[in-house]
């Protein structure tokens, strides 16, 4: 056991699946929901174990991040198979990595007044910017979902944001 009191994860364990991947998986599941009045993803049963859930999340073919709320620097602490391939990282290096380097440098100012909106709104729908993957090649995200998590969500202190979206070209 850790001394924050999570069992750590066996060397073959994805990262997603630890205690602390299920439970960011399911804060962004519930604080979706709560936000739209629907689910993320709409096949997954009620009744699925936190396990499931965070396998359902990571797999599905939405892509779906998610950073924390604390400071002026939130860092990414969520982001699924989907979001991991579009910005061609792995989870250890996507993972802590300052959220605003998935915009390119000339998209960060209305990156950050979505962001603002989202959080004053608790979510928008809608969102489209041109984000940026590790080696410099641009793509466009369109119909993006912005929501705020709950203190539950898995995140330290709570307070960050969750963000969606099936639709992305390569620019």
């Amino acid at each position: 056991m850790t001394a924050d009191g999570t069992v750590p994860p066996t060397a073959a364990e994805a990262p997603w699946l630890t205690e602390r991947g299920q439970a960011i998986a399911s804060g962004l599941l519930s604080s979706f929901e709560a936000a739209y009045g629907r689910p993320l993803l709409a096949g997954l049963a009620g009744n699925a174990s936190p396990r499931q859930r965070a396998q359902e999340l990571f797999s599905c073919a939405t892509a779906v991040l998610a950073h924390d709320g604390d400071g002026t620097e939130p860092r990414i602490i969520y982001a699924n198979r989907v979001a991991l391939q579009l910005w061609r990282h792995c989870w250890n290096s996507m993972e802590g990595m300052p959220s605003r380097l998935t915009a390119e440098p000339s998209e960060r100012q209305a990156r950050a007044a979505a962001l603002a909106l989202a959080r004053q709104r608790q979510a928008i729908e809608g969102y489209a910017g041109v984000r940026i993957d590790s080696r410099g090649r641009r793509f466009r995200i369109e119909a993006a979902r912005v929501w705020s998590l709950g203190p539950a969500d898995g995140s330290p202190g709570g307070g960050g944001q969750g963000a969606a979206f099936e639709s992305w070209w390569w620019l």
